[in-house]
């Protein structure tokens, strides 16, 4: 049974402010959840009885669990169709525990703003074996429970640093290859790309913002092979994903 207070607590943390000041983010579905636990000790859980009964050998008894019915998850779930299961984790503090690491491929955002299109992301850096995403301080908070639930359970395994990127950037050695997706970039696909790195994704209406810009030193164009009228430009996790995959392509050859 969940409590008004419960229910309060919970549906508060649909809000970036009341995420920061508890400190906590929300995951739902067998997936997510599942992902999580397997790094990521909850705050608290609530499931349905055949889901406790299903996972009980990996929670630890120490952990505040709650059981609920299907009536009771629909109404404190942020998903149209809750699946079975909805817990709080702590937010992360990978700032903290990551150091930069130059020989590794890296991403970073600047004002992606569209919790759907992050969410993509993280689960693209996932599966192109990209461990960090470096975020500016004004892209979509990463902890927004669409954001979580778009991921698929990625978020588990991505660190994501929420930086000044112009200041990052300044602290790299001018030899350090750091790519950007332009409109008036050179052909991904006639350029040499490098196994480490930073790639730089922008905001889905304005691309990267003029102070990172001046920052590149490896300027990219994911070309067009319409004939005549074609799209203006890409979504910018579709781009995300060519760009990773033509990274590690030319890795693997």
């Amino acid at each position: 049974m969940i409590s008004k207070n419960q229910f309060k607590f919970i549906r508060q943390l649909d809000q970036k402010k009341y995420r920061r000041r508890e400190g906590l983010f929300v995951a739902e579905g067998t997936k997510v959840v599942g992902d999580l636990l397997l790094r990521y000790q909850p705050h608290s859980l609530f499931a349905t009885a055949e889901w406790l009964e299903a996972n009980r050998s990996i929670l630890s008894s120490s952990l505040a669990m709650t059981e609920v019915s299907s009536d009771e998850l629909q109404r404190i779930s942020f998903q149209q169709h809750p699946q079975q299961v909805l817990a709080l984790f702590p937010i992360p503090d990978h700032a903290a525990s990551t150091a930069f690491q130059p020989s590794a491929l890296s991403l970073a955002l600047d004002g992606v703003q569209d919790p759907g299109n992050l969410g993509t992301i993280i689960r693209i850096a996932d599966w192109f074996g990209i461990k960090t995403i470096y975020c500016s301080e004004d892209t979509v908070d990463a902890w927004n429970p669409k954001v979580v639930q778009a991921t698929m359970g990625s978020i588990a395994r991505i660190n994501l640093i929420y930086i000044d990127l112009p200041e990052l950037l300044d602290t790299l050695p001018d030899s350090f290859p750091v790519y950007g997706t332009l409109l008036d970039g050179d052909d991904i696909y006639q350029q040499s790309l490098s196994e480490n790195g930073l790639i730089i994704m922008g905001n889905e209406g304005n691309g990267i913002s003029e102070a990172v810009r001046t920052r590149i030193n490896h300027r990219l164009l994911i070309p067009s092979f319409s004939q005549g009228d074609t799209a203006e430009s890409l979504n910018v996790a579709i781009a995300t994903a060519i760009t990773c995959s033509e990274f590690r392509r030319r890795k693997a050859t």
